[in-house]
């Protein structure tokens, strides 16, 4: 618990600080993200606010992490450095926005994998020869799909930086009660960077985190439920927990798939206002009222998970039962929900 403290602190301060430099550095360098008509923003914002963040999680892990935990610690950061870069160079215009997609996240996650970080499913439920091969598949995945649900979560004020603190709390809740110092060190420094960079975030915001800022954060809830072990928990109940924690980000993109796709677009390849924030800010919450309230749900799924943890197979598969109708219904009613509708022909960023 004191490691996982000190490395919350690290972190958060270091973040914090380093806030105010990155955003000189951006304006400086020209990385600004400019007002536009799939922007909320009215003015030009600085971005590279990943960097604080990123700087102020590998402070933190340098600071508390074990030896022992070394190599998997080095794969991590070497496929968040890469997911960080690869963001970075697309917030720049460098690279075509595939590329972050079906290269750059799945390569981060051949990177984690070759580190001995990997998804255990198969392996656990039903082991035979084939199941480390399947889980590998698995695990990239997991990583590309959070990672890119991550990508494009980041698109009001405050938004992505506070979700990503609230899950890494629960992650850290669940990494105390299961004793993985690992995980808790880890999930606690990302709850603290994503707190001291969300001073500078929160509506109206100062600077933006940037592509580069939300796929490392993405890569890193990715990799800490990859990582996490239950051994306090039935095995076939495992797997709903990380999708409870992360069932707000899982959600937009769901809602953002179903949509596009139901109107003949590409989902990731057609940015616009049609994001849950979007249509909750619409029906007249604003949005910051709609941010706040997918705080209230990522803080209403992360107890959900840690309720579902002390329940019974049945009654941890009504609650997950339940938790998907749910999201059924919503995806359904905010269909309806106004927004605004791209253009087939819309440029991708």
């Amino acid at each position: 618990m004191t490691s996982g403290l000190l490395a919350f602190s690290i972190a958060l301060l270091a973040s914090l600080f380093l806030t105010f430099p990155v955003r000189q550095l951006a304006v400086r360098v020209g990385m600004v993200d400019q007002p536009g008509p799939r922007k909320v923003h009215l003015t030009p914002i600085p971005l590279l606010g990943g960097l604080a963040m990123y700087c102020g999680v590998v402070l933190a892990v340098l600071v508390a992490m074990e030896r022992s935990a070394l190599s998997q610690t080095v794969g991590i950061f070497l496929g968040a450095t890469l997911v960080a870069l690869v963001g970075v160079m697309d917030d720049g215009g460098l690279l075509h926005h595939q590329v972050k997609l079906f290269l750059g996240m799945p390569g981060a996650a051949l990177i984690l994998i070759a580190s001995g970080v990997r998804v255990e499913f198969f392996e656990t439920v039903r082991p035979s020869p084939n199941a480390v091969f399947v889980d590998c598949l698995l695990t990239v995945f997991w990583v590309v799909g959070i990672t890119a649900a991550f990508s494009i979560f980041d698109h009001m004020d405050g938004l992505c930086a506070g979700i990503a603190a609230i899950a890494a709390f629960f992650f850290a809740v669940y990494a105390v009660w299961e004793g993985q110092t690992v995980v808790l060190k880890l999930a606690a420094a990302v709850m603290g960077a994503s707190l001291g960079f969300l001073r500078w975030n929160f509506k109206p915001a100062k600077i933006f985190m940037g592509d580069g800022g939300a796929m490392f954060l993405g890569f890193l809830m990715a990799t800490l439920a990859a990582k996490m072990r239950f051994a306090n928990m039935h095995h076939r109940i495992s797997w709903i927990v990380p999708l409870l924690i992360l069932a707000v980000p899982i959600f937009d993109t769901t809602l953002v798939i179903v949509s596009r796709s139901r109107r003949g677009l590409l989902p990731f390849a057609t940015p616009g206002k049609d994001h849950t924030a979007h249509r909750l800010a619409n029906l007249g919450l604003g949005q910051m009222s709609a941010v706040l309230v997918l705080y209230a749900f990522g803080v209403l799924f992360g107890i959900t998970a840690l309720i579902v943890g002390k329940l019974p197979l049945r009654g941890a598969y009504l609650v997950g039962a339940g938790a998907l109708a749910v999201v059924v219904l919503c995806v359904f009613l905010l269909e309806f929900a106004p927004y605004e509708r791209q253009k087939k022909n819309s440029a991708a960023h």
